[in-house]
């Protein structure tokens, strides 16, 4: 938006012509403060992207099921990745539980064609047992671009295209393990950047910083791995080795990472990069990590970050 004075403003300081946000700039609160003060009221923006999620699976029951039967799971891989979606900025439309009958799932994914979404979420059945039957329907609906990824955790994640009928647009699916973990790491690395490109972000990609691990991290010789983590700043604790006392970002492994344990995504707001390879990253490494949630809402570290020398609040 340009600014619209004839001249420059002695307290707004805009200069007449200059641009005061550019295309692909995230409209946040202050943006919305400088479109206000050049009369910029309305103006063309992306569109939020139309999700939908789906759950499969006979043994899946509602969260609300107060008693359950032997082999029965409560779904929480809708409820969260809804919360997720959401979080992304996207509008979500749930479709509920699809069971382990051909033509029930085949249903669920015609009714997401005809609400119009841009995009399904699916969790569940894109494994290779008998019952896992979502991949071999894509397939026969329309193109799966790939499903199995050397990724831990998310393995069997899986990604479709299928046309819509009477347009150019085409779905785009996303097969999320069963899982709770794997569909929680692999909803942040492939759903989120592609829901922010829909949004019209310029850069949709995950932040990638730098940290201290305060921990050993055992490595898995098959499979390069994204480990929940909490990341903080401060002094980092003894824990961090060599580099103990410094202020930095250090990162607090969130514990047992196996892929039915939800509790190790709790508070997580970064995976750790960790290459597939024998043996252990020691505590006080220098290790890659991508941001997952605002660090606004870390933890406070233990003893104050000290301020600008000469700073008085």
């Amino acid at each position: 938006a340009a600014a619209a004075a004839a001249a420059a403003s002695p307290v707004l300081c805009h200069r007449a012509g200059a641009v005061v946000l550019e295309a692909g700039e995230r409209v946040g609160v202050a943006e919305v403060g400088i479109l206000a003060t050049v009369g910029a009221a309305l103006l063309p923006v992306h569109r939020r992207p139309r999700l939908a999620v789906l759950s499969t699976g006979d043994e899946v029951v509602a969260p609300e099921t107060q008693t359950l039967s032997p082999g029965q799971i409560r779904d929480c891989n809708r409820s969260m990745l809804l919360a997720a979606a959401a979080g992304a900025g996207a509008e979500v439309t749930d479709l509920g539980i699809a069971r382990d009958v051909d033509g029930h799932l085949e249903g669920c994914l015609d009714k997401a064609l005809a609400a119009g979404v841009d995009v399904l979420v699916t969790s569940g059945a894109v494994s290779m047992g008998d019952r896992d039957l979502l991949k071999p329907l894509l397939e026969r609906k329309g193109q799966v671009h790939f499903g199995r990824v050397l990724m831990k955790p998310g393995k069997p994640l899986t990604f479709a295209t299928l046309q819509v009928e009477g347009s150019s647009r085409k779905l785009l699916v996303f097969g999320l393990p069963g899982n709770p973990v794997s569909s929680f790491v692999c909803f942040n690395l492939v759903v989120v950047p592609a829901l922010r490109k829909m949004s019209g972000w310029a850069q949709p990609q995950l932040r990638r910083v730098q940290v201290t691990t305060s921990s050993a991290l055992k490595l898995d010789p098959e499979r390069p791995e994204y480990h929940r983590v909490v990341l903080a700043y401060g002094r980092m604790p003894s824990s961090c080795g060599a580099a103990a006392g410094q202020l930095g970002w250090y990162a607090c492994s969130t514990g047992n990472q196996i892929s039915s344990r939800l509790l190790s995504a709790r508070s997580a707001n970064a995976l750790l990069e960790l290459p597939r390879a024998e043996g252990v990253v020691e505590a006080g490494s220098t290790v890659s990590a991508l941001l997952i949630d605002d660090l606004g809402f870390m933890p406070q570290a233990e003893g104050d970050v000290p301020a600008t020398d000469g700073f008085v609040a």
